[in-house]
């Protein structure tokens, strides 16, 4: 993880990105300084002739890559405010998918885990691999009490994982060090994140629970099937699950046999998420086609549960709101939601934001399902981001772009499928619950229990408050920075090698 190999690694993935005509594509020229236009004509020369939108080059380029890229793009694929919808669109189709390692390597991993004797006990019937992807693979196991999915770590990718993201936050660094623009996308704070949900990741216990929360939420919402965790067998590099019989989503014509009713199922899908959502703060957060499954009874049940997304209460009754305003036309309303949130600057006119949400609603309102699409929709407000200075929560641009990932797997069953009609009974039965009396009193005692919190670190709040009162320690040195030019030269000569290394 040295300067060397780090250097070595960005030096591979410079040569896959150009080669897929990635780094500096010519559709955004004008936008960068000259000598970057200069270095992105060299690389194009060498570019292969790749096709298709950015995105689907970006894609293309990144699965090669291997798995450390192939998480970076699905967590840029929750950044639409940041890269557009359509490139993140394109990224939420990464295919995750490499070739299976060893039953031998399996083995091993669930006797380091668990010890010889009782990984040959607890595993005896271990089948050979029936998935693979970057980070894991899954086995099929037979118990007297049913079936299991046994999901193995694949062996050293913690290494593979902290040596590849050591050398993404060595190019963040130079990015930001060199780039002033760049310093309002914060790459070095966005690495950081993205390398520690990575490593998360890694530790299977933690979506062990995760899963094991869905469960319970699912049981008390009615919605969705979710596997029960088999904690005894179970650990850091294992995670074992009851296994799921049914149809895959990745198999659209599965779905023409009797009985499937596909309006319902679509239905269930939005609604169910919603509600999860909605009614209990917490959602499945990567729901492609290749996670639901449909049960032989016609039930949606959900797997892999390594991403799962939260939105407090107070974001849950804005969220609901602003729903609920688009639904019923309220566009003054949903801009005050966005104001009383913080998601746009007090300095920007509300009644104007509210004009920009009507130019947004009115073109779908009363569409047929076909010309309604939320991530057009979306795609629009976030055309607004940078005009109202708005600032996006990470939790719900993760909604936002889970939200859309269900819109496609929705339509995809039922073509027919609004998603503002199915989400009308789910946003209006918990408004109705949310601001009439029974909201109103939790309401009230959740202020009492803020308010009584806030009180217990007064002493605390008072502590920082004298510290504050000494004198100030003297500043640290400010931290080197690249000259500007030498900075982008240096840049656009590692880009023109690649270049030339791509080419041979």
């Amino acid at each position: 993880m040295g300067l060397i190999g780090d250097y070595r690694r960005l030096m591979r993935a410079g040569i896959a990105l150009a080669r897929h005509d990635v780094i500096l594509p010519g559709a955004y020229q004008t936008r960068l300084p000259l000598p970057a236009r200069i270095a992105g004509r060299v690389l194009r020369i060498f570019g292969g002739g790749a096709r298709g939108r950015p995105g689907e080059r970006l894609a293309r380029a990144l699965e090669k890559l291997g798995p450390a890229y192939i998480k970076l793009g699905q967590f840029l694929a929750t950044r639409p405010d940041v890269f557009g919808a359509e490139v993140t669109q394109d990224l939420g189709r990464l295919k995750d998918k490499l070739p299976p390692f060893s039953m031998k390597a399996a083995r091993a991993a669930l006797a380091e885990e668990f010890g010889e004797a009782d990984a040959a006990r607890l595993f005896a019937e271990l089948s050979d691999p029936v998935a693979a992807a970057s980070i894991a693979q899954v086995h099929k196991m037979s118990l007297p009490e049913g079936e299991r999915a046994v999901k193995i770590l694949r062996p050293g990718i913690e290494h593979k994982l902290m040596v590849e993201l050591s050398a993404m936050k060595r190019a963040a660094r130079t990015i930001e060090g060199i780039s002033a623009e760049s310093q309002r996308l914060k790459p070095v704070a966005f690495t950081e994140t993205i390398a520690a949900a990575m490593m998360r990741e890694t530790d299977l216990r933690l979506e062990a629970g995760g899963a094991d929360e869905m469960h319970e939420i699912s049981h008390k919402s009615g919605h969705f099937v979710i596997p029960s965790v088999d904690w005894d067998r179970t650990g850091r590099r294992v995670l074992t699950i009851d296994w799921i019989d049914g149809i895959s989503l990745t198999d659209p014509k599965a779905l023409d046999r009797p009985g499937i009713d596909r309006k319902k199922l679509a239905n269930d899908i939005t609604q169910g998420f919603l509600t999860h959502a909605i009614e209990y703060g917490v959602f499945h957060a990567d729901m492609h086609e290749g996670n639901l499954i449909i049960t032989p009874e016609g039930k949606v049940a959900l797997v892999d549960f390594g991403i799962i997304g939260r939105i407090g209460m107070v974001e849950r009754r804005f969220l609901a709101e602003i729903l609920w305003g688009f639904l019923k036309r309220d566009y003054l309303r949903v801009a005050e939601v966005h104001f009383e949130a913080g998601y746009v600057p007090a300095s920007q006119s509300v009644g104007e934001f509210a004009q920009a949400l009507r130019s947004i609603g009115e073109p779908v309102h009363g569409k047929p399902a076909e010309e309604v699409s939320m991530g057009r929709v979306l795609l629009q407000l976030f055309d607004y981001t940078h005009t109202f200075g708005m600032s996006l929560r990470p939790e719900l641009v993760l909604l936002q772009k889970t939200m859309v990932q269900v819109e496609g797997v929705a339509r995809a069953i039922d073509p027919s499928h609004n998603i503002w009609v199915a989400s009308e009974p789910v946003v209006g039965s918990w408004i109705r619950r949310s601001f009439g009396p029974e909201g109103a009193a939790k309401l009230v005692a959740g202020n009492v229990k803020e308010i009584t919190n806030r009180l217990k670190r007064l002493p605390e709040v008072m502590d920082r408050f004298e510290a504050s009162l000494e004198p100030p320690a003297p500043p640290p040195p400010p931290p080197r920075r690249f000259a500007p030019w030498w900075g982008w030269f240096g840049f656009v000569a590692i880009l023109v090698a690649l270049g030339i290394w791509a080419a041979k």
